[in-house]
């Protein structure tokens, strides 16, 4: 009896392995896609007005910086983590 139940449960294992992976190669896929797509519409854009993308990467660093910096200031301060990670 032990032994079905190994079986049934390597199966299942097995099982839930290979769905795992099956989401991994079609998150990988979903990820090329995507950044095919962005790659088009910055040559695109950069055909219809050019230096699009260097402005673009500029206003998006700045947006980041921004985003970082409100995050920080809003961050709860934890008296119980050591001050280098607070």
């Amino acid at each position: 009896m032990i032994k079905d139940e190994d079986k049934q449960t390597a199966g299942a294992s097995k099982s839930v392995l290979e769905q795992i992976n099956s989401l991994k190669r079609e998150d990988e896929r979903l990820y090329n896609i995507l950044a095919i797509d962005v790659w088009a519409l910055a040559k695109t854009m950069d055909e219809y007005q050019p230096g699009f993308w260097a402005a673009f990467m500029k206003n998006r660093e700045k947006a980041l910086k921004r985003f970082l910096a409100g995050m920080m200031k809003n961050k709860p301060a934890e008296t119980k983590r050591p001050p280098f990670l607070r």
